[in-house]
């Protein structure tokens, strides 16, 4: 599946399917609407699948791994090694997204899109990382392009397997930079607004990672109007990557959950290529990271969880999949109104 042709036939939700399943919960033995998000989330899900029958049994977490060649201006705290590393910790059980994922039931499925070594995870590898943005464009337009369809085709594989709702993560040194150039991008902003310390960078570091993200942005001119160009300048294959999946979960219409600050700069980007794939997303948590509030914000959504969690790989939206649980199951299993004689409640005027 093209970039093209998934673009071109993203629709909007299905109105009928998710009428349907109001008219389920309203049946549901308990005052209309009182499990408030946990209802709208299942609502929008089968607007999005087209049914009003919800089966969230099969989940997966996708990490999409890449290296960044802006780590050689100082950016991080630790060296570009440590992407592979954690890519492999992923399959071993030795990284908090996998020991998470286990717990909760889901499969985690790492992906190398473009680490600067080989690794033993799905091999989807557009490029041996990217080039360093200060000096020039981090990849070429169709390197963007072709990662973007990695992440497209990702999750028509993943439905064709059984997955009902998968969930972005990621691992790449140097990332929080690539996503605060972008940031800083597409609000029209100063980067010092939607940069933060990252995996632990100390306040000298930070003015480096400023910089290094003025100097990019400055020497690359990225189009804030054309979110492949954004994304090709100063971005990264694994935004890149997340930013495919969203797009592919609008075409195959499957729920795709966002992370924190990173998966969200990939929803925008998404969003900024086809808005209606913003149809098809659904938040997890707030990001401790200075733009994460105003990226949702700009995709109009509103996240349930405010944990304070910035450590990326996927670990909100994992938090995310237990709620959604609890909502199908109470969906799927309760009684209502009927089944126990007891008049229904009546919306209130």
């Amino acid at each position: 599946m093209t970039l093209e042709e998934a673009v071109k036939n993203i629709t909007e939700l299905d109105e009928g399917a998710m009428k349907e399943c109001q008219k389920r919960w309203d049946s549901i033995a308990k005052p209309l609407h009182s499990l408030g998000k946990l209802e709208d989330f299942l609502v929008k899900i089968a607007g999005m699948t087209g049914t009003s029958h919800i089966d969230l049994s099969k989940k997966a977490l996708v990490e999409m791994c890449a290296d960044n060649g802006v780590v050689e201006e100082g950016v991080t705290q630790t060296g570009q090694e440590i992407t592979a590393l954690v890519t492999e910790n992923f399959s071993k059980m030795q990284s908090t997204a996998s020991v998470m994922c286990h717990k909760l039931g889901a499969d985690l499925i790492p992906v190398d899109i473009g680490v600067a070594v080989d690794t033993s995870a799905w091999n989807r590898k557009v490029a041996y990382g990217t080039k360093n943005m200060t000096k020039g464009p981090a990849m070429t337009r169709e390197e963007a392009v072709k990662a973007l369809e990695v992440g497209i085709n990702l999750v028509g594989e993943l439905k064709e397997k059984g997955y009902r709702i998968l969930a972005t993560g990621e691992m790449g040194i140097g990332n929080t930079t690539t996503s605060s150039a972008m940031a800083a991008v597409f609000l029209d902003v100063p980067a010092e607004q939607v940069t933060g310390k990252g995996a632990g960078l100390s306040s000298e570091g930070l003015l480096r990672k400023i910089d290094a993200i003025k100097r990019a942005i400055e020497r690359n001119r990225p189009d804030k109007n054309d979110a492949v160009d954004v994304l090709s300048k100063v971005g990264g294959l694994d935004l890149a990557g997340i930013t495919g999946m969203f797009l592919g979960g609008a075409f195959y219409k499957i729920p795709i959950v966002i992370d924190g600050f990173i998966s969200a700069v990939a929803a925008l980007t998404a969003k900024r290529i086809c808005k209606e794939s913003v149809l098809y997303m659904i938040p997890s948590h707030i990001s401790k990271e200075p733009a994460g509030s105003l990226i949702l914000d700009e995709l109009g959504l509103e996240a349930p969880l405010h944990c304070d969690m910035c450590l990326g790989e996927g670990t909100g939206a994992a938090v995310l999949f237990p709620i959604l649980d609890l909502a199908d199951t109470v969906y799927n299993t309760m009684s209502t109104f009927q089944d126990i004689k007891m008049e229904e409640y009546k919306p209130l005027s």
